[in-house]
């Protein structure tokens, strides 16, 4: 009975960072699911069943909450590998399910240490649990190229802590979460072995939530730097005709060009690989009339292309036009997606079996030049970079040349029309709420949204 339940709780805690229904987080969901695997995995709560010196225990049931948790949340790369790859659905379902469990690994080591040297005293315990769960999440956003996506933090853009997000981040938010959830535990213990520090628990709870929430209505942001209008392009290419010599491009080529022509804002975006071609690959005169358009006047482009060649290699980026510009600005992507524009060694075999452009890409530096406009530094990057907080904040190192807008240009339309797009909402909306900065979001299929 454990094994559902607790895989029970993990789903749960992946409905927390954005709910299929409405795409909303529930900040309240992901510290209720976390608080019943804490309660599940203490070693001072000994449970009917449970069998004595079985020190193996809290790791694997937290693999097991774990498993359930980051299963449900990027289920939706099945959809990349079968729909749009090609790939058969029981390998398609094999590669999420092995990905969810390597990545468990990390939450199932750290509770594992955490069970060994928790103390006796209730908050002292949720701290070292706190510490050792966020230990976990940094782990899996930083090695073998990280991949963060549903960390706990994300599911509290809009609860009581997120006033502190230009603080300590997505990753703090979670140590306060998994502290609360560890008090919650606490207290659902003590309502059956009631005793002083359960009600001390409690009424820090009581006074520490609405606290929380009061600052966070009352919280105000940064003052503006200005206005500039912009219009955000949404082409709606199904991504299984994106591609296609005589489907998805001709038609991106036209709706983008078009409505590039007559946009009237001062920045026009263009999602990622809005330009579905490489430059000499394009129809003649296709590029010429674009940076005509944007030479003279009062309005700039952003879009997404391909670049590069055969000798030189390829990187995934964006160009950039506007008046007394001699040459397009560029960025190149930095953070690549691995399998997506880089493939691991020993796993060529894997992408083999896909129907998907795939190949190796060059990566851009870390620290590219802003795209200057209007008195705004733009800073543009590409579709999952956003998820990379630490390394957006990079672009901060001299305050002269700081971004006052991010600029994310993403084509999620790979995963399908579904939580995927809501997960990454709320992802770019942690980074505004982190750096106090607008965002752009510009998408294929969705969600283009400031």
């Amino acid at each position: 009975m454990r094994t559902p339940v607790l895989l029970l709780a993990g789903a749960l805690q992946a409905l927390a960072t954005a709910a299929p229904w409405d795409g909303q987080p529930r900040w309240w969901l992901q510290v209720l699911a976390l608080a019943v695997l804490v309660l599940l995995i203490d070693p001072h709560v000994r449970w009917p069943r449970d069998r004595l010196g079985d020190a193996h225990r809290p790791g694997r049931d937290t693999w097991c909450f774990a498993l359930g948790w980051l299963t449900a949340t990027f289920w939706w790369l099945f959809t990349a590998m079968n729909t749009y790859g090609g790939l058969p659905a029981v390998l398609a379902v094999l590669a999420v399910l092995a990905l969810a469990g390597v990545l468990a690994v990390y939450y199932g080591l750290a509770c594992a240490l955490w069970a060994r040297v928790a103390t006796a005293n209730r908050l002292v315990r949720a701290v070292v649990f706190a510490a050792c769960w966020t230990g976990a999440e940094l782990a899996r956003g930083t090695w073998l190229t990280g991949f963060p996506w549903g960390a706990v933090g994300y599911a509290h853009v809009d609860g009581p802590l997120a006033v502190f997000a230009p603080w300590i981040g997505v990753y703090g938010l979670g140590f306060g979460a998994a502290v609360l959830a560890a008090l919650l535990a606490g207290v659902f213990q003590g309502a059956v072995l009631l005793s002083k520090q359960t009600l001390a628990t409690g009424v820090v709870l009581a006074i520490l939530v609405p606290w929380l929430s009061f600052n966070a209505m009352t919280y105000e942001p940064t003052v503006r730097s200005g206005r500039l209008s912009v219009a955000l392009l949404q082409g709606n290419i199904p991504q299984d005709e994106k591609f296609e010599p005589g489907l998805g491009v001709p038609l991106a080529l036209n709706w983008y060009g078009e409505q590039a022509r007559i946009a009237s804002a001062a920045l026009v975006v263009a999602p990622e690989t809005a330009v579905p071609l490489l430059p000499h690959q394009l129809p003649e005169g296709y590029w010429d009339t674009l940076r005509r358009n944007f030479s003279s006047g009062g309005q700039a482009l952003l879009v997404g292309i391909p670049m590069g060649n055969h000798d030189q290699g390829y990187t995934n980026s964006v160009l950039g036009l506007r008046p007394g510009l001699d040459l397009p600005y560029r960025y190149d992507k930095h953070h690549l997606v691995p399998f997506g524009e880089f493939i691991p060694p020993f796993f060529r075999w894997f992408t083999a079996m896909m129907n998907i452009p795939l190949g190796d890409f060059n990566r851009g530096s870390l620290t590219q030049p802003t795209f200057d406009w209007q008195g705004q530094r733009l800073a543009p990057h590409i579709c999952y970079e956003d998820l990379f907080g630490e390394e957006l904040a990079m672009r901060f190192a001299d305050p002269a040349l700081a971004p006052s807008i991010f600029v994310n240009v993403s084509n999620i339309g790979w995963f399908g029309d579904g939580v995927a797009i809501d997960q990454h909402l709320q992802i770019a909306r942690m980074r505004a709420l982190e750096f106090e900065r607008p965002f752009l979001r510009a998408t294929n299929t969705g969600a283009t949204v400031i």
